[in-house]
């Protein structure tokens, strides 16, 4: 599956250069099911990136890399399992510890957050989109964090209001940030469309 190619938006809107292997430095790589195929592309360009890389792969078996082989394997059922893991790998890493980050939005929001508050340089996180185009959204009333968000506007799932979805990105907070499209004409809400890459 190619990366995905999003329209242009406003500047704080994530964009995914792609991975590109830096050798056999050591790394966190961090992928759901569909970065797991961004992970063997990067492993075919550079089979040293694997050398002295840890992999946590998110809702997916170890099959999922095929014959890639790093130096350890992690699986998480989800997101919640996987954040005690990749936190303790980025507390612990050294200097120059390469991140990559593969798969949905909703993955690359919640652990480069992770990254970046466990002190990581922004120039040492590395990340390719590939899957869903599903949003992780935080309220800014109620700041409720609710995932895989694929409508505009949505019902926030902590309390209830109806939101717009906004292309402004939490780079701390590693999501998108979504405000109350009836705040001023309650009762009107706009027609319920799916979200576009």
């Amino acid at each position: 599956m190619p990366k995905t190619e999003f329209s242009p938006s406003i500047d704080s809107r994530p964009t995914y250069a792609g991975l590109v292997s830096q050798g056999a430095a050591p790394a966190i790589m961090v992928a759901d099911e569909a970065g797991a195929q961004a992970l063997i592309d990067l492993a075919a360009s550079d089979a040293s990136v694997m050398d002295h890389a840890h992999v946590v792969l998110v809702g997916c078996g170890a099959a999922a890399l095929g014959d890639v082989k790093p130096v350890a394997i992690h699986v998480a059922p989800d997101f919640d399992a996987a954040t005690p893991l990749v936190t303790q790998l980025l507390n612990t890493a050294r200097m120059g510890t390469q991140i990559y980050l593969a798969g949905s939005e909703g993955l690359i929001g919640h652990v480069s957050a992770l990254a970046f508050a466990a002190g990581m340089p922004v120039d040492e996180i590395q990340m390719e989109h590939r899957g869903s185009i599903a949003r992780r959204m935080q309220c800014v009333h109620c700041k409720g964090i609710t995932e895989d968000v694929t409508t505009d506007p949505f019902t926030c799932a902590h309390c209830g209001l109806t939101l717009f979805v906004r292309d402004h990105f939490s780079r701390r907070l590693g999501v998108f940030q979504g405000v109350c499209v009836d705040a001023e004409t309650p009762g009107v809400v706009p027609e319920v469309v799916e979200i576009q890459a």
